[in-house]
């Protein structure tokens, strides 16, 4: 259950008679109750075991295994250009040992900000398609976007390029069936992730499971991840799934990779389809040959609901702890977890700068008033919390240290750590990471800082609506 579930059983505002909440908790309770429970891992006993492993470091290029005295320079030089950081000395290797997944090297990152910026991106790289075309979404609307996206998918598979799709059978709840029925009877492969409905699964029915990633990936030579979905909020000109509500457009983040790493990401869209047990796919080139195409090294790293090791939430949690100059966090839904708050605070005790851009607003109102809930918390540590003025804010991104960003589709709350299938790519380089400071500076000029005296007197019934939605915390 990701967010457009949520939405339709938190998106409550607060009634007049605060004993009709208390009703609703009890309600809502009961039916948790007979959802599975599960919880996060340990994090920071697996990131100190895999430290202790010790491993040398590992990364690839086009076809080859980089020799361990390359990879070894590679990290020295990088260091020399932005000084000592366990970022380049530690966290990188304890991600290789969790992941089992080596650094790819020369890739092309391309920042993209917006949904319009992606869009044309995504455009031009699907017209430009001779092979075969992936897409992997947790939202396609059938609005003014996602009626562009079909009608390019559509033309290119009468071209004979093959074109397969996995949705969210939750996050495009509001599209009709009708509307992806079209697309297969003209033969683009359409796959429904975890269908709501039991009885068209097949194997174990988890409601919660959902696919929450975004990956466009065309003829295995270009990709895209990031946090945008394929709905026309991005541009302001639709009301989306509440058409009942002006929606301010979102701003999000996405990134264009171009290179060997391309292959991590095909690797991620194969294995799914594979566990829904998609129908096989068409013989296309799904790995050709590619050639280096830049200086970024880039991990892509993908987490399934049920794994013992979250990926993503352990990346993010050791990228914290490993720290040693800044962090910078933009997350769209902010509901942390206890080892989260945690690392953060000690990070800012010993002296790392870690500022968050955060919502001012949000869609889910208990998911937001939750993550609000530990801003004092995190204030009195003195970390730096931000709000961003004008936007439906949806990134979810992180530059570290002038050399480490991350860009994807994982909030830092409970749902996306624990439960979605997600996807992170992690960029390592200094102009890349520059590209992300420069933008995570722009949010900070576009965005309120919380003072932590007047933050301290808020209204007594904001701190009744924190209370009030922090009892749901686990299943934000």
């Amino acid at each position: 259950m990701s967010h457009l579930s949520r939405k339709k059983i938190f998106n409550l505002h607060l009634p007049l008679h605060f004993t009709l909440w208390i009703s609703l908790f009890f309600l809502i309770s009961s039916l948790f109750s007979l959802v599975r429970c599960a919880s996060l891992p340990r994090a920071e006993d697996r990131i100190e075991q895999a430290a202790l492993a010790d491993p040398l470091p590992e990364m690839v290029a086009a076809h080859r295994a980089i020799p361990l005295q390359e990879s070894e320079g590679i990290i020295e030089q990088l260091e020399k250009e932005v000084g000592p950081t366990d970022i380049l000395k530690r966290h990188i290797l304890v991600m290789q040992e969790i992941s089992g997944l080596p650094l790819v090297k020369g890739n092309k990152a391309t920042l993209l900000i917006d949904g319009p910026a992606t869009y044309a991106s995504m455009f031009e790289a699907i017209r430009n398609a001779k092979d075969h075309i992936n897409i992997e979404t947790f939202k396609f609307e059938d609005d003014e976007v996602g009626l562009c996206f079909a009608e390019l998918l559509l033309q290119k598979q009468s071209k004979g390029v093959q074109v397969n799709l996995i949705y969210d059978s939750l996050g495009s709840f509001y599209t009709p069936r009708a509307f992806f029925n079209q697309l297969r009877d003209c033969g683009i492969q359409v796959l429904e992730f975890n269908p709501i409905n039991p009885f068209e699964v097949h194997g174990e029915w988890v409601l919660t499971h959902r696919d929450h990633r975004k990956i466009l990936i065309v003829d295995g030579k270009v990709a895209f991840t990031g946090g945008v979905n394929i709905s026309s909020v991005y541009t302001g000109s639709s009301l989306g799934s509440e058409p009942k509500k002006a929606k301010l457009p979102w701003r999000d983040t996405h990134v264009r990779i171009e290179g060997p790493a391309v292959a991590q990401l095909q690797e991620l869209f194969l294995e799914a389809w594979k566990r829904q047990n998609g129908p096989p796919l068409a013989p296309k080139n799904y790995f050709p040959p590619l050639k280096e195409e830049k200086d970024e090294l880039i991990r892509v790293i993908g987490s399934t609901a049920g794994e013992k090791n979250r990926l993503t939430y352990l990346m993010y949690v050791s990228a914290i702890m490993f720290a040693t100059k800044y962090i910078y966090l933009t997350n769209a839904y902010f509901v942390p977890d206890g080892q989260t708050i945690r690392v953060l605070r000690e990070a800012s005790k010993r002296g790392i700068d870690v500022r968050l851009v955060l919502p001012p607003l949000s869609d889910i109102k208990l998911a937001f008033y939750a993550g609000r809930s530990y801003y004092q918390k995190l204030l009195e540590s003195g970390i730096k919390l931000y709000e961003r003025r004008n936007r439906m804010l949806h990134a979810k991104t992180a530059v570290i240290d002038s050399i480490w960003s991350t860009i994807g589709s994982t909030n830092l709350d409970r749902w996306s750590l624990l439960r979605d299938d997600e996807v992170n790519a992690i960029i390592i380089g200094p102009d890349f990471a520059g590209q992300m400071e420069a933008l995570f500076i722009k949010d900070l000029e576009n965005s309120d800082q919380i003072d932590l005296e007047k933050w301290k007197k808020r209204p007594l019934s904001e701190r009744l609506m924190e209370w009030f939605a922090r009892l749901f915390q686990y299943w934000l």
